[in-house]
Order: C-alpha cells, then structure tokens, then sequence
C-alpha cells in the first residue's frame, strides 16, 4: 500500500464502532442487545420538528448555499436562548453555526493551535476531542481528574499544567465521559487561570440541556463583559433536539477569533446544513416546554440508573450526570478493556471501557444510560454481574 499520513495513521481506531464489532458475536442468549456506547437521545424528535425538517428539505431555499456562519435567523434564535440561560447579553454576532459540535472543536483547534502548540485536555477526555488532536498534530497535556474528587479538575493542578506551556485548557461540563457537572466557582478558577497565563479557555457545554434547572445558569462566564478575549463556547443541537442524523453545533467567541475562524468555516464546511437550521430556527423558541421534559425523562433515567447501580456487588458508580453512568469494575476481576468485551460479545450490553478515554482509566466503563428506558435500565446489573462472576 502507498503511504498514508503517518498522523493519521497513529490516531486509534474510532470508539464506537469498535464496541460494536464486540457485539457482533453476541448470540442473544441473555435477551435483546443493550447498546449503551454512543450518547443518542433515547425518545423521538418533536414531530412537529421532523415535520418541519420534511418541509424545509424539498424547499429551494435550503438546496442552496448559506452563509459560512449560519444562517442569521438561527444564530439570533439561539443568542436568545443563551442570553436568557445564562443570564448575559449574548447576540447573533457572537456566535457561528457548525456541521456539529464535533467538527465546531476541530475547526475551533484549526484557529487556536499550530503543530507543537500543547493543549490541555483533562482526563477521563471525550475521545474525539483527543482524536482530533492528534490528527490536527497539536500535542495533548493530560490533566488527570480522580474520582475522589468526583472527575472534576482541581484548580492547582491545572495551574501547574499552564505553567508548562499551553495554548488552550478544554473543559466539558456536563462532562462526557463520566457526567460530572463542574461547580461555578471551579469554572471561574480555570477561566482566570487561563486569563493569567495567557491561554484560552474552551468550554464545551454540549449537555447543558440536561442540567437541573435550579442550577442554570451553570457558570457566570459570560456575565464578564471582556469573555470575547479569552473564551471559546460549543455548544450542540443534537441532544437537545435528538437530531444527531443532522449535525449542527454552535460556537460562542469574541470578534478577533471570529476573524480567524471565517477562514476555516469557509474552508471545512462552506455553510451548515440549511434545512436543519431552518427547523431549528422554529424550535428554539417553540419547544421550550418539551426540552424541559426530556430533561425530566432524562433525570429519571439517572435515579433509575443510581438505583441499578448499587444492586452490584464489587462495582462502584464514580460519577453519573446528564447521559452518563461512569463505573468502576470490580478490583479483584478483569480490567475494563477485557469486562467491556464479554459484556458485549457474552450479555449483550455494550458499554465504553475507559481507556477509550485516556490514561489511568483501566477500571472503568462508561454506560450511556440515556438511550435506554427503565425497563432496559432494570436489566443492568444482572448483565454486569454475570459478566464478572
């Protein structure tokens, strides 16, 4: 075979799919198949948004190009909604729309950092962001987080990682992969920090959706009014609207970055899905009431979820929030590579074992509980356990 890029090449193999050929083997023998690998909302789209999406597919309008940076109804629809999630003036200029939140991070790396530029990414990370990284050949600067600190960064030790050279710190909150929600205080530490050593901070808030509504807003970054110079938001439609199929993402961020990024808008994506923008144009304000919802079907889900967790003996649950359970596996048993195989290809639950998501992560899987209902939620631990006996 001729040569391929050698960074690609290094970059592992995508997480999901590799889970999935796990449950390839899978015969049936302890009942339907549980995928609990990738973060899908587990209930339907609105259907006056999928009608809405039919009709604006077949019309003319959303055949053509748009604006590399969404088109303006949709950007002023969401600063709206971000204004008043967070109670600070935030406005269409502030804000560009994506081909999802995925390709918003890369696009968001592209403008931020060069080759051997060090960015910092706090462990257990989300494994596309990582990915994304290395194929950019922008180094990552692991920030281990513990689960006796419930996986959330401890300030110091992000000051120490600043202090050897970084362009940017990425914080995700709700975090995947272990669901842990960062307090406000913690998230205006690590903005000061990156503020006095001159970094930027990229906050990717895809799950904020799924927070408490007694806790928005959730932090108080944009209620500086100087968070243009120094802060970088991401933001996805795909939970919140159970659109994953479309793709469409956001990024917050102030005039002078904005500059930089039109280039690669323009270059990676050309314009964002026009169809799906349109619908969520409508969305946005019209299914409030329904978000709120399935934000209550999704905390059910996570009682449900805590409750099937202490039903195992030798496993213990180190995290959970918005989509995600994140479990320690027994210590005197196998390792999470080897627990998260044999639930797959034996019991037919599929989960994420955590060295998918970096270093240190070699006794934990990560479990999506949002696909699943209750009944499906119900059937875990004796799919765990049985695994492990």
């Amino acid at each position: 075979m001729l040569p391929l890029s050698p960074r690609i090449r290094a970059t592992a193999a995508p997480a999901i799919p590799t889970a999935r050929g796990w449950a390839a083997r899978y015969a049936g023998q302890a009942g339907p198949l549980i995928d609990l690998t990738q973060a899908v909302p587990g209930y339907p789209p609105h259907p006056d948004l999928l009608a809405m999406l039919a009709e604006m597919a077949g019309s003319r309008a959303a055949a053509g190009y748009g604006p590399i940076d969404g088109d303006l109804a949709l950007r002023e629809a969401l600063a709206g909604d971000m204004a008043g999630f967070y109670g600070a003036p935030i406005a269409a200029p502030d804000l560009a729309i994506t081909a999802g939140c995925n390709l918003a991070f890369s696009m968001v790396m592209t403008v931020l950092a060069g080759q051997g530029e060090r960015v910092i990414l706090p462990t257990p990370w989300y494994f596309n962001h990582r990915m994304a990284l290395e194929m950019a050949g922008i180094p990552v600067l692991p920030l281990p987080c513990r689960a006796e600190d419930g996986f959330v960064p401890d300030p110091d030790r992000v000051e120490a990682a600043l202090r050897e050279g970084a362009r940017a710190l990425v914080l995700v909150s709700p975090n995947n992969p272990t669901g842990a929600v960062y307090p406000a205080a913690v998230i205006a530490r690590c903005a000061a920090l990156c503020r006095q050593y001159g970094a930027w901070l990229v906050l990717d808030e895809t799950y904020r959706d799924f927070l408490p509504a007694e806790s928005s807003p959730p932090h108080a970054l944009f209620q500086d009014p100087a968070w243009r110079d120094g802060l970088i938001h991401l933001y996805s439609f795909s939970k919140a609207y159970c659109i994953p199929g479309h793709r469409v993402g956001a990024i917050a961020c102030g005039p002078g970055f904005r500059a930089e990024l039109l280039k690669a808008l323009d270059t990676q994506q050309i314009c964002p899905p026009r169809a799906a923008q349109a619908a969520l144009t409508w969305a946005i304000p019209a299914l409030g009431e329904w978000r709120a919802g399935n934000r209550a079907i999704m905390a059910e889900r996570g009682v449900a979820f805590r409750r099937a967790a202490a039903q195992l003996p030798g496993w213990r649950l180190d995290a959970l929030g918005a989509y995600f359970g994140y479990l320690r596996v027994p210590e005197d048993g196998p390792d999470a590579m080897e627990v998260a195989e044999t639930l797959a290809a034996e019991r037919g639950l599929l989960g994420l074992p955590g060295p998918f998501f970096g270093p240190g992560q070699e006794r934990h899987i990560r479990l999506a509980f949002a696909n699943a209902g209750i009944r499906a939620i119900g059937a875990i631990p004796a799919r765990l356990t049985e695994a492990t006996a």
